[in-house]
């Protein structure tokens, strides 16, 4: 029996251990896929993953583009809300510059440029959009592209206001107008042939998609559009009419926070009132040129149309704490630099108003800054190398970011150019844009500061032209 016992014993043991030997594979085995699957799961492995997004928020965001592709979940995080909300909270946000421009073909397409990077990036083209009022009237869907500034220039628009009906349906499509509000892209209104548009579309960075918004409660086409309280206003432009377009004087304001409209009170157009005569005042229309939000309040100005003579009326102030609107200085609205049609390019750097001047030339012109207290606009810059495209509709725009003011234009190649003004003193130092305004209230020039006008970045983009521009601050 001992023998048997002692037999016995080894292989007892022999079993026992190995079982145990192969328990203890599985629970590693176990442990293993358990930890890889844990870490495999992590944005970045062995770090929490709040941690990562701190990383990652830090990252240049011009590099999101193809990070993600690492992973869906790297994808799904760079097109969430929380890691831009951490970017904002760290101070790590980036202006980008957007450009529209409209080719041969009269394709238009939107192009965001890196001004740090230099890094150029095509926007997703815009939808489909079919409009409801269109499938009524028997009109087909139209691309969205093809609704924003078109060849047609808003002068030959407005001849219609003649009652020239013919010359309404025989017009394609175009005079969309664009805006930038809570870090996103917006292109609303337009017409499509003889349908005026409602239609408000919606271009989110984050998630590098479209999307349609709510409709303004009023179709319009060459409405002007600022930002003001983190709200987008859009006034003015024309409507299409019984008797062809008419100018419209309603105004509504665009809250990206509920996704609604609200109505704002309409311009009173009180300098179209004085017009002498009967006569006149049916031939002259009164239209809206331009708006700026500048101290808090809208700065709308003015002008009085009737093919081909254009006539500066000053403008209008809205001031959404009374909610109402009250006349321009006479010298800021007359004074106002326009250039073709009317329209008034201008632009807030640093809680001061600019604008751009086309002088008579056809490589120059000039930027003018507002001096409230005197009520003029004065020469802050006297010479801005833009070139003369006479057949362009936009051959320059006018914009500012990184606290300085930029001007895009073609150059002697019809590459676009995005310039910047550099203004120094006779040091070498560079000079703030307050600084400008400063000097530009002297009337005589200092001849000890210089403005070099710094180009940021060209890209050839072949024979398109510039139709609008827009900064995003992501």
């Amino acid at each position: 029996m001992g023998g048997a016992l002692s037999s016995g014993g080894p292989k007892c043991r022999t079993s026992e251990y190995n079982e145990m030997l192969n328990n203890g594979s599985c629970k590693r085995q176990k442990t293993s896929s358990f930890s890889y699957d844990e870490e495999s799961s992590r944005l970045i492995p062995f770090l929490p993953d709040e941690l990562s997004i701190q990383i990652l928020a830090r990252l240049p965001r011009f590099c999101y583009f193809n990070l993600r592709s690492v992973s869906q979940k790297w994808k799904a995080t760079f097109e969430s809300a929380e890691l831009f909300k951490v970017r904002k909270e760290l101070g790590s946000t980036e202006e980008w510059l957007y450009v529209l421009i409209k080719d041969e073909a009269d394709e238009l397409s939107w192009h965001a440029l890196d001004p740090l990077s230099k890094h150029w990036q095509r926007l997703p083209p815009m939808p489909n959009v079919g409009c409801a009022d269109e499938s009524k009237r028997g009109f087909p869907g139209l691309w969205l592209r093809n609704l924003v500034g078109s060849g047609i220039k808003i002068a030959e628009v407005i001849r219609s206001w003649l009652g020239q009906k013919d010359t309404l349906d025989q017009m394609p499509f175009g005079g969309c107008s664009n805006g930038a509000v809570d870090g996103c892209l917006y292109v609303l209104g337009g017409f499509s042939r003889a349908t005026t548009m409602r239609s408000v579309w919606r271009f989110d960075p984050i998630s590098n998609k479209w999307s349609k918004m709510t409709s303004m409660s009023t179709g319009r086409a060459y409405c002007k559009t600022s930002i003001l309280n983190n709200k987008l206003y859009v006034v003015g432009g024309v409507n299409q009419g019984r008797g062809g377009l008419t100018s419209l004087q309603s105004a509504e304001v665009f809250d990206p926070c509920t996704g609604t409209w609200s109505d704002v009170p309409s311009m009173p157009f009180s300098k179209a009132q004085l017009v002498p005569t009967a006569y006149l005042s049916d031939l002259l229309k009164p239209i809206a040129t331009g708006m700026t939000s500048y101290m808090g309040r809208l700065f709308v100005p003015q002008s009085l149309y009737s093919w081909p003579f254009i006539v500066d009326v000053g403008g209008e102030i809205y001031d959404p704490e009374t909610n109402s609107w009250a006349e321009m200085p006479t010298g800021m609205g007359e004074g106002w630099p326009a250039r073709q049609a009317g329209t008034k390019l201008s632009v807030v750097v640093d809680g001061e108003l600019y604008a751009l001047d086309p002088s008579a030339s056809s490589n120059s012109g000039k930027i003018k800054v507002y001096d409230q207290k005197e009520d003029t606009w004065k020469v802050a810059i006297g010479k801005v190398p833009v070139a003369d495209f006479t057949e362009s509709e936009s051959p320059y725009l006018l914009t500012g970011f990184h606290g300085k003011i930029h001007v895009l234009t073609k150059d002697a190649n019809h590459n676009i150019a995005v310039m910047q003004a550099d203004v120094r003193d006779n040091l070498g130092s560079p000079l703030s844009s307050t600084s400008v305004y400063a000097k530009s209230l002297h009337e005589h020039s200092d001849s000890s500061e210089t403005v070099c006008w710094k180009v940021i970045d060209s890209k050839n983009l072949g024979s398109a032209e510039l139709v609008n521009c827009q900064v995003l601050d992501v």
